[in-house]
């Protein structure tokens, strides 16, 4: 099916969808292109939220990847594979702008949706291989 390779570019670009606030800050604040890392503590504290949820959508995405290619690969076709799909790219676009506007609860429940989103692609693609 492919609203997984869909939904594997989509979390792709979501990925850098945090870092649109970080280039915005660091524009307002003066970036010093010789030392970018180093602007972290002028960052204002939204900034660095969005920083911290930026590298967290890479490890993310990796599993995500893993399981969506995996249910893919091994042909799954099921409306809940679909959901969880669709689940877990709506799931880190909402974890993002949780993050950044600093809502912990609501963050924390995006983050296991999008857990539990790979986990049943992983499950639904085992059952299909021993099926």
């Amino acid at each position: 099916m492919t609203i997984f390779l869909y939904s594997i570019a989509a979390a792709a670009v979501l990925i850098y969808l945090p870092f649109l606030v970080v280039a915005y800050s660091r524009l307002r604040v003066g970036y010093d292109q010789s030392a970018p890392r180093a602007m972290f503590d002028k960052l204002p504290a939204y900034a660095q939220r969005a920083t911290w949820a930026h590298q967290n959508s890479f490890e993310g995405f990796m599993i995500f990847a893993a399981a969506a290619l995996m249910a893919y690969v091994t042909n799954v076709n099921s409306p809940i594979a679909v959901v969880a799909a669709i689940a877990f790219v709506a799931a880190r676009l909402l974890y993002s702008i949780f993050y950044i506007l600093n809502i912990p609860l609501l963050r924390s429940l995006m983050f296991a949706v999008g857990s539990l989103s790979w986990g049943t692609l992983f499950a639904l693609s085992i059952i299909q291989v021993n099926g």
